[in-house]
């Protein structure tokens, strides 16, 4: 393989892309799939196809990109749950996030927003914990699912407050918000893309952010460090992986084309105003940062006390 690289890369692509996004439309991850694959498309001269492939919080699209040949006509937006949480939390997964795939870039930080229905009677994150400790369990916190970011910090900030709120996974952003929006479910830890339109429209209520500073996206939302719980800090990232093998050339360009893009203009505007923070990392510092975050997960993931469902 190695010696038909530089051909191969001068091929590349011959045909379109497939970037597949682990779960539903309409959250953070399909988001950012969408921003960058219209770009890349142009870029590549070959059609991006996003392709949603949601169900077994995010095994299913990851296992067909691990399986997939590794010849870069199959890309994976990856997600900190599948890549950095998942070891810690299921005893065998169907696939290694560091031996199954091939980093190309880290694109993006975003902490979480908490937020609630209108009809919580509860403007910041302590008025939401009497509420739960007035009636434990009657409280329901969505997520994106198992061992998502937004699902670890809900079980977090249950134990550091000494509360019970009852967690309701879902199989992505997009059902999740639409239940929030109906007020079957009352809050949510979601990321930033999916609850801004829905903020700054006044269907819902943001209480706290998740990151260790304030939001530029949500300057007057204080986080829930400075609510008084400072133990509670969970920041999603996101980034596009490639099959294990995928030759080096390959991955260069896939590389250099994504990081160009993430600073087009109207790009870096509309992921600014999303609540993401850019990254551009190389494939090197990408595959260093899995690997920290897999070690860094593992005492989060212990000391919440989550249980896959």
């Amino acid at each position: 393989m190695a010696a038909l690289s530089p051909a191969l890369a001068q091929q590349y692509p011959s045909r379109p892309v497939r970037f597949v996004v682990p779960f539903a439309p309409g959250g953070s991850t399909d988001t950012l799939a969408r921003t960058i694959g219209v770009k890349l498309a142009d870029a590549l001269g070959q059609q991006v196809v996003v392709d949603n492939r949601p169900g077994a919080n995010g095994d299913i699209g990851m296992m067909i990109v691990a399986k997939a040949p590794p010849d870069g006509h199959t890309i994976l937006l990856g997600y900190i749950a599948n890549l950095a949480i998942a070891p810690s939390l299921y005893a065998k997964l169907p696939f290694d996030p560091v031996k199954d795939y091939a980093p190309i870039t880290q694109i993006a930080t975003s902490p979480n927003v908490l937020t609630a229905h209108p009809s919580v009677q509860a403007k910041g994150l302590k008025e939401l914990i009497a509420l739960a400790k007035a009636k434990p369990g009657a409280v329901n916190f969505a997520s994106t699912g198992v061992a998502s970011v937004g699902h670890l910090t809900g079980e977090l900030l249950n134990n550091l407050a000494g509360m019970k709120m009852t967690h309701v996974p879902y199989k992505g952003g997009g059902q999740a918000i639409i239940d929030l929006l109906g007020g079957h479910v009352q809050v949510m830890f979601s990321g930033f893309s999916a609850a801004m339109p829905h903020i700054k429209s006044g269907k819902i209520r943001a209480l706290a952010v998740t990151g260790v500073k304030r939001s530029p996206a949500l300057a007057d939302v204080p986080t829930i460090a400075e609510q008084g719980f400072p133990g509670v800090e969970a920041t999603a990232w996101y980034g596009v992986l490639a099959p294990a093998g995928t030759p080096k050339p390959v991955v260069t360009r896939l590389h250099d084309e994504t990081v160009r893009i993430l600073k087009l203009p109207d790009v870096s505007q509309r992921l600014d105003a999303l609540g993401f923070e850019i990254v551009g990392s190389t494939p090197e510092q990408f595959g260093a940062y899995i690997k920290s975050e897999i070690r860094k997960w593992e005492k989060v993931v212990k000391a919440s006390g989550a249980k896959p469902d």
